[in-house]
């Protein structure tokens, strides 16, 4: 199925789903249980066919990216002239090296000995290595695609320093006075002006491959440990980034800090203790300056969103619509709705379950220095060769204004 044809038969489910909803309305009823299970086939439906639709396009795009790469290590290669080596950029035999050591534990290639000269700190057991700089850009592009809150936050590279300051304004002065011409107004002392500062925590992930599959898959060796490596790099970052407490880890979004947002940008106004209500996300959507609305996107696990999917105004619209165009996300109160999994979802009582806010509000700082341990002997009885990962980063809300958290009643 096309991802054309897959947008289409979303909108189908969605628009069959809000029929249900309608009937329902007009007989002035609530719905039957064969209605309410028939609605969550088809929003589970619409939810599958999304993700398709977003795996989808993120395999294209890596191919894009891939091909990309291979056509301009054949022009530098071009460029260089003389023998076969001149004629291959220096990225594609670090490379070509690169897969030998993740295959053989050693080297290959013609850039077999300037891939030895990055090596630091080799050992017994396998060694510590810099990666090339290719394989680095498609792990953090990888990383990218499967965590939402990357794709929406001010990412920083930070490679030089042990931690990053950013001043704040705590409290601003007082507004300007009417004087006459040679007037200077009145003094001042309310602005009060901070700093937060910000530290690369690491991170790592060990995983194993069968020594078999290294020699004999279709992908290439760096490409499934890319593949492992981000999945299970980008489910820790999306977690801590939500509901992280700040303790050697980024501090979440979800989480109440006078650091990161505090509860006064809590908004539980016309909730119910169960539920989320349309009146509610008006009260959310109006807590926020008008300044942030142009950037604000809506956050929800997706099982808020097929509550609020439900939800109509006084008069009787839908306040969620389904996007019908490719790449666009659906919209709620005419802001753009994500969805993550690791959002809250627990619908009791003055519990968070959702947020809305300009997300380049948040920080991300990454660390590049990522390195890969080969572990050779520690599986060898099984037949695998083990891979550690390494990742240095932090993240936090630097503006808590820029944000409203919603809440449930108590």
């Amino acid at each position: 199925m096309t991802i054309k044809e897959m947008i289409e038969k979303r909108a189908k489910l969605i628009k069959d789903a809000r029929a249900l909803i309608t009937a329902a309305q007009t007989e002035a009823r609530s719905m039957t249980d064969e209605e309410n299970v028939q609605y969550d086939k088809m929003f589970k439906e619409a939810d599958e066919l999304r993700t398709n639709i977003e795996r989808e396009q993120r395999q294209r795009e890596a191919e894009r990216e891939l091909e990309e790469l291979a056509g301009e290590g054949e022009e530098r290669g071009a460029a260089a002239g003389g023998d076969r080596g001149e004629q291959r950029g220096r990225a594609d035999l670090l490379m070509e090296a690169f897969r030998g050591f993740l295959t053989t534990g050693q080297p290959t290639g013609d850039g077999a000995e300037e891939f030895r000269n990055l090596a630091a700190g080799v050992n017994t057991e396998g060694g510590f290595l810099v990666v090339p700089e290719t394989f680095v850009n498609l792990l953090i592009k990888a990383m990218d695609d499967e965590v939402i809150i990357r794709q929406l936050a001010n990412v920083i590279p930070m490679t030089s320093s042990a931690s990053i300051g950013m001043p704040t304004l705590d409290s601003d002065m007082g507004d300007a006075d009417w004087t006459v011409e040679l007037g200077t107004g009145g003094e001042d002392d309310q602005m009060r002006l901070g700093k937060r500062i910000m530290r690369p925590h690491p991170m790592a992930k060990r995983i194993k491959v069968s020594q078999q599959l290294l020699r004999t898959a279709a992908l290439s060796p760096e490409t499934l440990v890319r593949q492992r490596m981000a999945y299970k790099f980008g489910v820790t970052q999306e977690k801590s980034y939500l509901l992280g407490n700040g303790d050697r880890k980024p501090l979440g979004l979800f989480v109440a800090s006078p650091d990161g947002i505090p509860t006064s940008r809590d908004v539980s106004e016309d909730n119910t203790s169960t539920a989320v209500t349309a009146m509610g996300l008006i009260s959310a959507k109006y807590s926020l300056k008008a300044g942030y609305w142009s950037k604000a996107n809506w956050l929800f696990h997706r099982d808020v969103m097929k509550q609020i999917a439900k939800l109509t105004d006084n008069e009787g619209q839908f306040i969620w619509r389904e996007s019908m165009r490719d790449g666009e996300p659906d919209r709620l109160l005419g802001r753009p709705s994500r969805m993550s999994e690791f959002a809250p979802n627990t619908l009791a009582a003055s519990q968070y379950v959702g947020i809305l806010g300009d997300f380049s509000h948040y920080w991300i700082i990454d660390s590049l220095i990522m390195q890969i341990q080969r572990l050779t002997e520690l599986y060898a009885e099984t037949g695998q060769i083990g891979f550690i990962g390494r990742y240095e980063g932090d993240g936090q809300p630097v503006l808590a204004e820029a944000f409203t958290r919603i809440k449930l009643g108590a």
